[in-house]
């Protein structure tokens, strides 16, 4: 069984999609976020960064002892290894994934995650970091039409862990007020994988719960994003 330390974002949508699409039994520890809950002294034992998601495997492949992972890369990685799917054994390929992987976890959500902190939840408006990442969105969301004009998939020419840790992320664009009609490629790739049973299901791992709006609650934008009110500091 494999625990998983989550709440409804694109970073834990990666690892409950994956778990979904590898068919692996998980039980879901929630982390509320909003409350602060990520800096706990019991989860900073299994994930020090103090971010969801993290897991804990309590029958890894080799060993008796359960094994904690934290950072979404190398647990895509950790279960893709463990599960036999999703990261190919052929070198060439496998090193493709892991350039797309490394591709979103460098750029792609970094860059998105900026640019929605700024154009979304950000107290002060400051236009030159807005229209900074703003840019810098556009540009990586054209890398991966180019990469998608004439790949089905992002890598390897098959589905892998590396569209797992992509597609949650394209899913911000309609609150960011990205025009997908500008990336066509992009469009039929987050159409296509949408359709797909397991992710949808990952999807809706937590999408009941009720979170408080960080735009609106100073409390929550303190503890997410170390934002204190102006009055606070006087």
């Amino acid at each position: 069984m494999i625990d998983l330390y989550y709440a409804p974002t694109p970073n834990g949508w990666k690892i409950s999609i994956m778990l979904e699409e590898a068919g692996l039994d998980y039980n879901i520890i929630p982390v509320n976020i909003m409350k602060g809950e990520q800096f706990a002294p019991d989860f900073l034992k299994i994930s020090p960064n103090n971010r969801i998601p993290a897991i804990v495997d309590h029958a890894p492949n080799l060993g008796k002892e359960p094994i904690s992972i934290f950072e979404t890369g190398a647990i895509l990685i950790y279960l893709a290894e463990k599960s036999g799917q999703f990261l190919p054994q052929d070198s060439a390929k496998r090193s493709d994934v892991m350039q797309w992987l490394m591709w979103q976890m460098g750029g792609f959500g970094p860059m998105l995650g900026q640019y929605g902190h700024f154009k979304l939840y950000a107290p002060e408006k400051i236009s030159y970091a807005i229209n900074r990442y703003h840019d810098e969105v556009l540009r990586l969301y054209g890398v991966l039409d180019r990469q998608l004009a004439n790949h089905e998939y992002v890598a390897a020419g098959q589905y892998s862990i590396a569209d797992m840790a992509i597609f949650p992320w394209i899913r911000t664009y309609k609150r960011q007020e990205i025009d997908l009609d500008h990336f066509p490629h992009v469009r039929r790739y987050y159409d296509m994988l949408k359709m797909r049973p397991a992710l949808r299901r990952g999807l809706d791992v937590g999408k009941t719960w009720i979170n408080r709006n960080p735009h609106e609650d100073a409390e929550a934008r303190q503890k997410l994003f170390g934002i204190r009110e102006k009055e606070q500091e006087k």
